[in-house]
């Protein structure tokens, strides 16, 4: 089945999910994780042959990381959609309305996308977030996930649909598209008309590729290359355990520190402490010389370690000799997704709130809650990066568009 056909399927489902009530895509959500708990095995064998298979392509642990499902992920990404069916529909809410002074009643509310194209690498996961957040939000969707976990999603999906089958929603409102060629990306960025928005979850590459080749509309999701910044007013026992979870809370995420930067005026009391913690933690150090001077197992940093996401045992890290600094560093080499400084000086959390230009800014709190499920939005569909339309983790309601309501009595205009 071509891209085109499979899209105007989905906008067949849209059309019945756009009218849906939210007691019936609850039932559905709810339907999708019995089922996925129920059919953990099935899931978890599909997922061991990616796994073997990426293993044998030489995957790197980040990757493999982000590949892997276990009963216990399994049961995590289940709970995320009972957890979305507790949340309101956004369909239908009224973001504003007023009586004009003619007498017309005038409401904007929210209503679905229609379809939602999803380009995604490696993590099975979104997959089901997807589905759930779409399927919440009245959309249909179409999955385009990597090669490297085809067997997982094909799995994943025939659990979803059968699923939301058996609680009377149209199987097509979830279709995952071929990954075995680039082909089915390129007919998918080319599908205007049939496909409203597209979304892509990976690498550099992939979101730039995406940005840049498609004719669809596009809500662009960011690489992280997440910076703390340690003032010189800062707590250090609350530095390093921030700094530390920051970084190894875990390893493959987007929101996950890559760079380091330390006020040198706590430098002396700060960076023994927190290169042990590395060392202990297996964490290999990018740093200036000014880092270097505090342990020789510091590596020699370089300009591109400084504008790396390495999704990995690794981070960047620098002395500087202001805030000022700091935020120039961020603003040169960050991604504007999340920044976080540790202090305790509220005149330099303010400044450094006011002059950071990211999706999200954290005080004395790891960058690792920059997270739909922390915020309590629930599962996430992406952590948008640009400033139109949505920005930082998209919950259900940036997964609506809005239409005007206008009702009168006979009015016409003069």
């Amino acid at each position: 089945m071509t891209v085109s056909e499979q899209a105007r399927r989905a906008r067949t489902a849209a059309n019945a999910l756009a009218t849906a009530t939210r007691t019936a895509k609850d039932a559905g959500l709810h339907a999708m994780a019995d089922a996925l708990v129920a059919r953990t095995p099935e899931i978890l064998t599909a997922n061991e042959a990616d796994l073997a298979a990426g293993r044998a392509a030489g995957l790197s642990a980040a990757i493999l990381d982000r590949l892997a499902l276990t009963s216990d992920r399994v049961a995590a990404i289940a709970a995320a959609l009972r957890e979305m069916a507790g949340l309101a529909d956004p369909v239908g809410e009224v973001v504003r309305g007023s009586t004009l002074p003619n007498g017309l009643e005038l409401r904007q509310i929210r209503v679905p996308f229609g379809v939602v194209g999803i380009i995604y690498e490696a993590r099975p996961n979104v997959t089901v977030d997807a589905a759930g957040i779409c399927l919440k939000s009245g959309n249909a969707a179409l999955l385009r996930g990597s090669s490297s976990a085809a067997h997982s999603n094909a799995a994943l999906v025939e659990v979803l649909r059968d699923a939301v089958t058996g609680a009377g929603l149209p199987a097509d409102a979830i279709q995952l598209l071929d990954a075995s060629s680039r082909d089915s990306v390129k007919e998918l960025m080319r599908a205007r008309g049939l496909v409203d928005v597209l979304i892509p979850r990976g690498g550099a590459s992939l979101i730039r590729t995406v940005v840049e080749e498609s004719t669809v509309p596009v809500i662009e999701t960011g690489v992280g290359n997440c910076h703390v910044y340690v003032d010189a007013a800062a707590d250090v026992a609350k530095a390093v355990d921030i700094v530390l979870n920051s970084k190894t809370q875990r390893l493959s995420t987007c929101n996950t520190a890559e760079s380091l930067l330390v006020h040198a005026d706590i430098a002396d009391a700060f960076l023994p402490a927190m290169l042990a913690a590395f060392d202990t933690a297996g964490v290999t150090v990018h740093g200036d010389d000014r880092v270097r001077a505090y342990s020789a197992e510091v590596v020699p940093a370089t300009e591109e370690d400084y504008g790396t996401e390495y999704l990995a045992a690794e981070i960047s890290a620098a002395v500087v000799d202001s805030l000022d600094v700091a935020v120039e560093h961020i603003r040169r080499y960050g991604t504007q997704h999340t920044e976080a400084i540790v202090t305790d000086s509220v005149g330099a959390a303010r400044e450094f709130v006011a002059r950071v230009d990211s999706a999200a800014v954290m005080v004395n709190a790891s960058t690792r809650f920059t997270d739909g499920g922390e915020f309590g939005f629930g599962a996430e569909i992406g952590i948008s990066t640009q400033k139109l339309h949505a920005r930082g983790p998209m919950g259900l309601p940036e997964l609506t568009s809005t239409k005007y309501v206008v009702t009168g009595d006979g009015h016409l205009r003069g």
